[in-house]
């Protein structure tokens, strides 16, 4: 089969599609890591991603995806055999627990259902359950790729207050930060760990972690081995991380990227444009449904995420088939199911850099692999997010 023409329509939830500005601005000249004229652009950068963290705490960058920043959080924080509590989303909190367990610390998972999301009321008898305050760390993901479901944060914080337990709270903002809310200092969450790849709109490569007063002292405490990722190395730097050479090229990309994001469009603008393309994707995918047709993988409508929607298909059909059929036939990138729901789920983004033509014409698309595919389903799902957009 020859490859189809035209470009593609990109709809994985991560790494995103990159505006134009961003391609170009991060095709730098080489420049000095120390030159004056580099270090406003690096100065601007760490404001503008605490402006997106909403917070005045410590910033640490590394040259790394959003794994190598959950294990800066964990080396940096604690030490081997400290136990944490992991609450169970899916694909991504199991692997954080898993590296967990790696370095040498003492992980337990708080386990909930996939499609409904954890009882928050298990979540606060553990701790009170927890009266010697053996768990040192309470990792959350904010919103999990795998299965299209968000947690809500400030909930999990006044959970920690009302039972004033002292664990420190540990978030991974990779797939919501720059695309719906997040408030590190008021939900006072003590780790926040971020990648570029989709809301921030750059190539994937850089992450950070943005680290509280109360993060700062465990640090102090901390006895794991490290150096790379050492926060007491990065701090005695100009740049206050990177224990090596800058990479130029990403803050040139992000500075553009925060300029969009901050000035052009605006914080609050932006997560309504989430909002509402989400919705019209949730709508489409609720009239597929009938007959018997796929369906919205998560189950909970009050942690529905903004970023990413998985589909659930029927029982007898192979999700990769309908992904295969719609990139090779339609050139449409879907994203697909992780670990346990490999082949039983597709994935939908609508993060970073998207309108309301590209989600109609990733639907539409969607619908054709379907028909293609002899899923089964209600024909007219796009209709029904035609219908929700034209609202306004």
């Amino acid at each position: 089969m020859s490859k189809p023409r035209g470009r593609q329509f990109f709809a994985n939830p991560g790494p995103t599609n990159i505006p134009d500005s961003v391609l170009h601005a991060q095709a730098h000249v080489t420049i000095d890591f120390n030159d004056p004229a580099f270090l406003e652009v690096y100065d601007r950068v760490v404001l503008g991603v605490k402006q997106v963290l909403k917070t005045q705490s410590e910033v640490f960058f590394y040259t790394a995806s959003g794994h190598g920043a959950w294990e800066g959080a964990l080396v940096n924080l604690f030490s081997q055999g400290d136990a944490l509590l992991v609450i169970e989303t899916g694909y991504f909190s199991e692997g954080w627990s898993h590296m967990a367990a790696d370095l040498g610390l003492k992980p337990e998972k708080l386990t909930a259902d996939w499609r409904l999301g954890v009882d928050l009321a298990v979540l606060e008898a553990r701790l009170r359950a927890d009266t010697g305050h053996a768990l040192k760390g309470l990792c959350v993901v904010h919103n999990e790729t795998a299965t299209g479901m968000s947690l809500p944060v400030q909930d999990v914080r006044k959970i920690l207050d009302r039972t004033g337990h002292p664990a420190l709270l540990l978030v991974d903002t990779i797939s919501s930060l720059g695309s719906f809310d997040f408030r590190m200092d008021e939900w006072g969450v003590d780790c926040a760990v971020g990648g570029s790849q989709k809301g921030l709109m750059l190539p994937t490569g850089m992450s950070f972690t943005g680290v509280s007063a109360k993060g700062m002292a465990a640090h102090a405490t901390s006895t794991f081995p490290k150096h790379y990722l050492s926060w007491t190395q990065m701090i005695a730097r100009r740049h206050r991380s990177f224990v090596g050479t800058v990479p130029t090229s990403y803050f040139y990309g992000m500075q553009e990227s925060l300029r969009l994001l901050l000035e052009e469009e605006g914080l609050d603008n932006v997560f309504a444009r989430h909002a509402r393309l989400a919705e019209a994707v949730r709508r489409c995918v609720r009239h597929w449904s009938g007959n018997n047709g796929p369906q919205l993988f998560c189950q909970n409508a009050d942690r529905f995420s903004d970023s990413v929607t998985a589909v659930l298909v029927p029982e007898g059909h192979d999700a990769n088939t309908l992904r295969s059929i719609a990139l090779g036939r339609f050139n449409v990138s879907l994203g697909g199911g992780l670990g346990a729901l490999n082949g039983r789920v597709f994935r939908i983004g609508h993060l970073g850099d998207l309108n309301e033509p590209m989600i109609l014409g990733t639907l539409s698309t969607v619908e054709l692999a379907m028909q293609v595919a002899k899923m089964p389903h209600n024909p007219g799902g796009v209709a029904a997010a035609i219908a929700y957009l034209a609202e306004g």
